[in-house]
């Protein structure tokens, strides 16, 4: 069972109704009595308390980070600075599909919001009817002849108002306006995390094409080497054993370049999901910058502090989930106590349309109603226990978002720092191990070398500068998701103090 008090008036013009000005003004006080104690009743929602992050408030002692000042991170074309990466992510945010819904979504919410929030006013509808009936001859215990009537209404209603004393519709409300902010904050979520799989996903086919290249400049210089030993093989100075093991470092080298082709077409059509737009059909593209020279700038500060989690949108899209739940138990615990609703209509009426305005013919009815619930089998204590353990779980669940971000930002800060140090180091590697081909190179061509030092040369070059570019890659996609994880924080231009 429930209670609800439902206030339906009408109000027309005195002139037309016929109504005493003291019924009146009695009536519009009652409105203003009832509306004012609707919106003023008291609540039983829970009062709201952001639980303690679930995190220590500096981070682990493998990210080294320094103390500054102020923290100032810019959006995203400051962020991302290639002119090609920053065309592809302005025609994602354009016309991503999974963006455009995600969009759609919160006007879904907002205007949920706004159904709910109406039910804090009264609703008054116009109306207009005829009523007509035949009773037949000898059916009536008043009169043996047929009996016909007619009825012509015109008036103003105010249908199902609740006096909300105990504040059951304003903690619906309040659960409503807590779920579309939380919707809001989920789609800014997925807008970041769009621009950062947008970044990640140009990175990677870029790493794919220069790996291509150097495959194909590999594959080049292989088969070079392989027609040097043949030819070597016919003079009788190599061997036939010399020249197999050129071919199949020339087959090995073509079945990589043929690897990276299927990778890298892979890597376009996902890059064409992202963009929602076939990207080789963009025009006034700007070519994509090498990986050596992205320029992609995090200016992430030094002392970065762990609260900046709490600006996060899918921290804020926890949060108001926990709140519509805080605001759902306070519904629930109303259920349990009388609902009072008001209806009633002013108007006129007459047994002729022509008489509808004539003086007399004003009509009202006023239809209070008090419900409380006697026995319902449980069923609002069940609904009340439903509400308490979804506020439970949306802790739980706002927690472990808090969580989830501190170990996604702590992770991507330390590899930042550890993948610059194994940058370093592979690239040195590449440069020797790219020295040290030529030189044995020179020495074979002088005689001294033999070709097993050759062909151990170039694939300990090619797999060297094979490495230098995914660790690279690696590295630029890192600093492409810390964008992700603390835009939200940064992306606005806030300005934070960095504790001392």
């Amino acid at each position: 069972m429930s209670k609800m008090f439902v206030i339906s008036v009408g109000r027309a013009s005195a002139r037309h109704v016929g109504l005493k000005p003291d019924l009146r003004v009695s009536i519009m006080a009652l409105l203003a009595a009832a509306l004012a104690v609707s919106l003023a009743g008291c609540s039983l929602m829970p009062n709201y308390e952001r639980p303690a992050a679930p995190v220590p408030a500096a981070w682990p002692d493998s990210v080294k980070l320094k103390i500054t000042k102020e923290i100032v991170l810019g959006d995203w074309p400051d962020y991302f600075t290639d002119p090609h990466l920053q065309a592809l992510i302005s025609a994602a945010l354009e016309n991503n599909r999974d963006l455009r819904i995600a969009t759609a979504r919160i006007a879904e919410a907002r205007a949920q919001y706004g159904i709910q929030q109406a039910d804090r006013l009264p609703n008054a509808n116009l109306t207009a009817g005829r009523n007509a009936s035949l009773t037949p001859a000898g059916a009536s215990a008043f009169t043996t002849n047929a009996m016909h009537t007619q009825r012509y209404d015109v008036g103003i209603s105010l249908l199902s108002f609740e006096l909300d004393f105990w504040g059951r519709v304003a903690s619906l409300n309040e659960a409503a306006k807590a779920s579309y902010l939380a919707t809001e904050a989920a789609q800014r979520a997925f807008r970041l995390s769009l621009i950062a799989d947008v970044a990640n996903a140009s990175l990677s086919l870029q790493e794919l094409r220069e790996r291509t290249q150097l495959a194909a400049e590999t594959a080049r210089t292989r088969g070079e080497y392989r027609e040097l030993t043949s030819r070597r093989r016919d003079l009788g100075v190599s061997s036939d054993l010399d020249f197999l093991q050129a071919d199949g470092a020339y087959q090995a080298a073509i079945a990589e370049r043929a690897n990276l082709e299927r990778q890298q077409a892979a890597a376009a059509n996902l890059l064409d999901l992202l963009v929602g737009h076939p990207v080789k059909q963009m025009k006034n593209l700007p070519a994509a910058r090498n990986l050596a020279v992205q320029g992609i700038n995090p200016g992430l500060p030094a002392g970065l502090p762990a609260e900046v989690l709490l600006q996060r949108p899918d921290v804020h899209a926890a949060e108001h989930k926990l709140i519509a739940a805080n605001a759902n138990i306070g519904a629930a615990r109303a259920a349990f106590l009388p609902r009072i609703t008001l209806t009633g209509s002013v108007g006129t009426a007459s047994r002729t349309l022509g008489g509808l305005f004539d003086a007399g013919s004003g009509a009202w009815s006023f239809q209070p109603a008090l419900t409380l619930p006697l026995f319902d089998a449980g069923r609002n204590a069940a609904n009340e226990d439903i509400a308490a353990a979804r506020k439970i779980i949306a802790v739980a669940e706002y927690e472990k978002t808090i969580q989830q971000a501190f170990r996604e930002v702590a992770d991507l800060l330390n590899a930042r720092e550890k993948l610059a140090e194994q940058l370093a180091a592979q690239q040195a590697n590449a440069d020797a191990q790219n020295r040290r081909l030529k030189l044995v190179d020179a020495r074979y061509q002088a005689g001294i070398a033999n070709h097993l030092e050759v062909l151990d040369a170039q694939r300990e070059s090619f797999a060297a500068q094979q490495g230098a570019l995914q660790v690279r890659r690696t590295l630029l996609s890192a600093d492409a998701q810390l964008y992700k994880a603390l835009a939200g924080y940064g992306s606005q231009g806030v300005r934070h103090m960095a504790s001392q």
